[in-house]
């Protein structure tokens, strides 16, 4: 399978003004997939075909970096850099969406209308991680997932349970949670300082059995050799080996985003 952009569609849409391209690839209901720092890379390209694999379309929204450059050091260090200067991103407010979740909860219903179904699925990576939370006040939102969501920046005990978005839309998120019993799924690795438990203990509060969890040990001699500092679950610290552990949470990944969106077809 290949791990470039060649047989994705790029489409230049614009919401509330903004115009960004979007690679789309695949039939079936949508998959908003938000890839991490750095940018589009193959990584990221190799999850987009495991939903298309799965009988559903994937709609890559590029948001920082060049789309399909391999990860190197440097990449990862000038875009985490412009991230924290871009307004679409909010890196330390603890209650503050970032702006550019309203563009992708557009993007959400134009996906929807595209390509039908009972409605979509919305995946966030490491800075984009939170954004799938936020974009459960969309109504067309049925599978949200939360992967090694890194916003805010961890950096004093406040932040480390904070969820990086406001009062409102969390409320808001919680009743739809609650009525329609749309369930939040989040990954991550247990030693990562970028996610810390308490984030993903304040997510169980707050949601309570409908936020399911998978934790992969990366603790210090771990029996899969993760290192402890691993971040990127279903990307750049992804172990192409069978019955790795993110392997297994990619495959549970793409089946519960997969089962609620093809449950009605």
């Amino acid at each position: 399978m290949s791990q470039d952009l060649s047989d994705f569609e790029p489409l230049e849409l614009t919401f509330d003004n903004e115009t960004r391209t979007v690679f789309r690839k695949g039939q079936g209901p949508a998959v908003i997939l938000m890839h991490e720092i750095p940018g589009i890379h193959p990584g990221v390209i190799r999850l987009a075909n495991a939903f298309c694999d799965a009988g559903l379309s994937v709609w890559l929204p590029s948001l920082l970096g060049k789309p399909g450059k391999e990860v190197s050091v440097p990449y990862i260090a000038t875009s985490l850099a412009r991230a924290c200067v871009m307004r679409e991103f909010t890196v330390l407010a603890t209650s503050k969406n970032s702006p550019v979740t309203s563009w992708l909860r557009l993007l959400a219903r134009y996906a929807h209308e595209q390509c039908g179904g009972p409605g979509v699925g919305a995946m966030g990576m490491c800075l984009t991680g939170g954004f799938a939370l936020a974009m459960m006040i969309e109504e067309t939102v049925l599978a949200p997932v939360v992967c090694n969501p890194s916003l805010p920046f961890a950096l004093t005990p406040a932040r480390q349970s904070a969820l990086g978005l406001d009062q409102d839309t969390l409320q808001q998120a919680k009743r739809r949670s609650a009525t329609e019993d749309i369930c939040l799924l989040g990954l991550r690795f247990t030693n990562d300082i970028f996610v810390p438990s308490e984030r993903f203990q304040r997510l169980r509060e707050e949601f309570g059995s409908n936020f399911l969890a998978i934790e992969i040990d990366s603790s210090v001699g771990n029996c899969h050799g993760i290192n402890p500092i691993a971040h990127s679950v279903l990307g750049v610290h992804y172990v192409d080996q069978p019955g790795h552990p993110t392997v297994v949470a990619e495959s549970k990944t793409v089946a519960f985003i997969r089962d609620r969106l093809m449950a009605e077809i």
